[in-house]
């Protein structure tokens, strides 16, 4: 069975990405299993660069077919931030940067606090030297305080417009279906399965 190496070791995103992914004929594995860790400097300006370099510098070294994402909470009333700074928008744990969200958002009005998570899946193909990315979005706001304990980086403080709950409320089959990076996936799973 052909492998696909997934280029992340985000213990969250990797069990998305396999529950998505549970009935395409490809043997998913992951770096842990192939036991390397593989630096990789995300200097993009955008998510779909950052994918791309992620996935293209993994799948060259290991000489797997390579799935990397990389994704982010974009707020309206903040321009964008914390965007492709998501998973480092400050040192320390989630609720860190939850927090910090929270404090600059402070004092804005509900209908001001539009947000939306973006994810850009791209797949690496070493062998034919091809890569091909796929785009979701998953429209929502923030919430004064966080609610839920499913999910992980700012899903207790995002408000699905979907689901009319935060994402830390709901399973992950329920998030998968409508969340940024299940859409991307979604769109991707044609692509993979024409590769098996």
């Amino acid at each position: 069975m052909l492998k696909l190496l997934l280029a992340t070791t985000n213990q969250g995103k990797i069990r998305e990405i396999k529950e998505v992914l549970k009935d395409i004929p490809l043997e998913i594995i992951t770096l842990n299993d192939l036991n390397i860790n593989i630096g990789v400097e995300e200097n993009g300006k955008t998510f779909e660069e950052n994918a791309i370099i992620k996935t293209k510098i993994i799948g060259k070294r290991t000489g797997y077919i390579t799935l990397g994402e990389d994704s982010g909470l974009e707020v309206d009333a903040l321009n964008g931030r914390p965007g492709i700074y998501s998973a480092r928008y400050c040192e320390g744990t989630d609720k860190d940067r939850n927090d910090k969200l929270l404090r600059e958002l402070k004092g804005t009005a509900k209908d001001k606090r539009t947000a939306r998570y973006r994810a850009v899946v791209a797949v690496y193909d070493p062998n034919k030297k091809t890569i091909n990315t796929f785009e979701g979005m998953s429209e929502g706001f923030i919430i004064e305080k966080p609610i839920g304990t499913n999910g992980f980086c700012y899903d207790p403080i995002f408000y699905n417009l979907d689901l009319k709950k935060t994402n830390a409320e709901i399973s992950l089959s329920e998030k998968n279906k409508v969340s940024h990076r299940g859409r991307a996936l979604e769109k991707c799973k044609e692509y993979l399965k024409s590769l098996s």
